[in-house]
């Protein structure tokens, strides 16, 4: 128990730094207890509670900090971002042009300000406060990575691909290679390391440039790459060395690293010109064969997937709530004339045990022990209709058509804004949105595209 108001905040404050949140609350609140005026323990207090993800209670705390320290620019700047999470738009907005008033000059309150307009897809106003923070630093690195997604989405790919840098700022993988990144260099007789993205949707989508760089006279290619991924990237062209996450690396000399993700930008490949030749990845034969003894063989077969990593920062709006929605699709199913197959893994796997009335649907879900496994499945496939994840990717890389289902609210960079098509996957159609969250008009115009596909 502390006796110092002080001490204890400097305590909560080290304790929230090693991730001890029950700890850093205890120390905070132990500090407002000895000192009710001690704005900063109230402030933390607000910040703890945000990073728990418990809005309403950062809120109240952030409320209270702001009543002992009204000047303080950051604590409005803090509110902002708690009240766009609650998707209060107007007063995040408000909280962000006080935090503006307060601090003019501050290149995070315009950035943050840009964020909340980008939000609401006021894409031109966002640029434009992207630009007045980049005026006062312009090595902002969440400013140039913010400008970079307004950018992207509007296929403004030679600006917005290198502002897009900014992003591996934030990386530690980069530090365990002693040679130097790939920066355009030329690359005959030298040796390129792609190491790991945070996501295994992003490893799909854009290691496909490994054979660019062999093309380029790499001599030798190598990936490091999510665990699940390992046996389907072996069919990845151009890739001499496949290391899971976790493998040892073998101690030889490499002449660069680079992430995958970068490569478009290192490489310049322009909106017109990204569509790589497809299918980059494959599916192995004999798993093919195997699948193709498991699942109905009359009918269409249309791959299911309708829920992504709940890790990710946008997940509740990108994944449907539950394979419930999808319930109107159980109509077409009719005489054995579709059946579905789900390819769901992890969250929202369970619910395939228990589909919708009337809806046909093999669970593969507990089969599939890695992508090598879901890329033969999809192989069997007449159809594949996903969410934004990484069976989207998957099915793409694989020629595969593929329908993918796009919320409205903070849809990913990579969709572009306002298409049905996608220049990265021919075969693929994107269903959007036209009001956050409002699944209902997405799914029935799926219905209704999957009825002429069986000849309705």
């Amino acid at each position: 128990m502390h006796s110092d108001p002080q001490q204890a905040y400097l305590d909560g404050n080290h304790r929230m730094a090693a991730g001890d949140f029950a700890a850093a609350e205890d120390c905070f609140l132990q500090a407002l207890m000895l000192e009710p005026m001690h704005g900063a323990a109230r402030a933390n207090l607000g910040y703890l509670k945000e990073q728990q993800g418990a809005l309403a209670e950062a809120e109240f705390h952030y409320l209270q900090a702001i009543a002992l320290m009204p000047d303080h620019a950051q604590l409005y700047q803090n509110l902002g971002v708690v009240l766009l999470k609650a998707k209060r738009f107007e007063e995040s907005e408000a909280a962000a042009r006080i935090a503006l008033d307060l601090a003019p000059e501050s290149p995070s309150a315009w950035s943050q300000l840009g964020v909340l307009l980008a939000c609401v897809k006021r894409e031109q106003e966002a640029e434009l406060c992207y630009r007045r923070a980049l005026a006062l630093d312009p090595e902002h690195a969440r400013t140039r990575f913010n400008l970079a997604y307004v950018l992207l989405r509007q296929g403004r790919f030679e600006e917005g691909l290198p502002l897009l840098e900014a992003r591996w700022q934030f990386d530690s993988l980069a530090h365990t290679f002693a040679c130097p990144r790939w920066d355009g260099e030329p690359l005959h007789g030298k040796s390129v390391m792609i190491v790991l993205e945070a996501g295994q949707g992003d490893m799909i989508h854009f290691c496909r440039y490994a054979a660019q760089l062999k093309a380029r006279g790499a001599s030798r290619v190598a990936v490091i790459c999510h665990v699940p991924l390992k046996r389907l990237f072996a069919t990845l062209e151009g890739v001499d060395r496949l290391y899971a996450l976790g493998d040892p690396i073998p101690d030889e000399h490499w002449d660069y690293w680079t992430h995958p993700m970068r490569l478009a930008a290192t490489l310049g490949v322009s909106l017109s010109a990204m569509q790589a030749a497809t299918p980059y990845l494959a599916a192995e034969p004999e798993l093919v064969r195997l699948w193709a003894g498991r699942l109905p063989r009359q009918g269409l077969r249309v791959g299911l997937a309708w829920k992504g990593n709940p890790d990710f920062e946008n997940d509740a709006d990108r994944s449907l709530p539950s394979l419930a929605t999808l319930a109107p699709l159980a109509s077409l199913a009719a005489a054995g004339s579709v059946h579905f197959i789900s390819l769901q893994k992890g969250q929202g796997e369970d619910e395939a045990l228990n589909p919708p009335a009337g809806m046909p649907l093999y669970a593969a879900g507990p089969q599939l022990h890695d992508f090598a496994d879901t890329a033969a499945v999809i192989a069997n496939l007449d159809l594949v209709i996903s969410v934004d994840t990484a069976v989207a990717h998957l099915a793409g890389a694989l020629g595969k058509l593929c329908w993918v289902l796009l919320p409205d609210y903070r849809c990913d960079w990579r969709w572009l804004a306002g298409r049905s098509d996608t220049p990265w996957y021919p075969a693929m159609r994107l269903f959007r949105q036209s009001a956050a969250g409002d699944w209902v008009p997405v799914i029935d115009a799926v219905r209704r595209e999957l009825a002429l596909l069986r000849g309705d």
